[in-house]
């Protein structure tokens, strides 16, 4: 293919990148951090809204965060003890708003997409941001360092208030990011409880020319 780079170059960084959940208490430069958001930056976007936003957690934030999702009382019998470890909880915000004054501008507004959030048949801020997130997992692992995404499934509300989180902005989930302790159980070796889970084959996902039965 004219002008394509190595394939090992990139499909390493894919095939290489996993979960980390062991991070050791080293914190990342603000340079590299500031980069990864950089790269994650330049994911799709709906006429290039880019409606997100990244609220970092570091320091006592961060463990500010740990003690609300994840009280004292919990901890004996949590899996991944350094997890809590990582220097920086990240997250991942979008804006539906963002979309719709965007789509309300001259060069949009046909589309109708402007008249409110009820308009849009897919939530694209939600599927923008998720890209986002994905490009930054990628751009952890090409720097060298550990990243795991997880859902805030439990005291979203007490998280929102603790960190002034506006209720109009979509929570995506949150992220751990740090340096990886790789002689700790779990770190990088996948070894969450669906890590035995096979990938599915490019056979098993392709349908070619019209649907054809059989899903997993």
């Amino acid at each position: 293919m004219t002008g394509a780079r190595p394939v090992s170059e990139f499909a390493e960084v894919v095939r290489n990148r996993r979960m980390t959940r062991a991070f050791s208490s080293e914190p990342i430069e603000a340079a590299v951090l500031d980069g990864l958001v950089d790269l994650a930056s330049r994911a799709p976007s709906a006429g290039k809204t880019q409606g997100w936003h990244l609220l970092v957690l570091e320091g006592d934030d961060a463990q500010r965060y740990w003690d609300i999702t994840l009280p004292v009382e919990k901890r004996s019998t949590f899996r991944w003890k350094h997890l809590r470890d990582a220097p920086v909880i990240a997250l991942p915000l979008a804006d539906p708003s963002a979309y719709v004054q965007r789509y309300a501008e001259a060069d949009k507004a046909r589309s109708g997409l402007g008249e409110g959030t009820d308009a849009w048949p897919v939530p694209y801020w939600t599927i923008d941001t998720s890209m986002s997130v994905m490009t930054l997992l990628l751009a952890a692992e090409d720097a060298g360092l550990g990243a795991l995404f997880f859902g805030v499934f439990q005291r979203e509300v007490e998280v929102r208030a603790a960190f002034g989180v506006p209720d109009d902005l979509e929570l995506i989930g949150a992220l751990a990011l740090g340096h990886p302790l790789a002689d700790a159980e779990g770190s990088r070796d996948g070894s969450g409880r669906s890590a035995r889970r096979q990938r599915r084959t490019p056979g098993e996902i392709i349908h070619r020319g019209r649907w054809r039965d059989g899903r997993r």
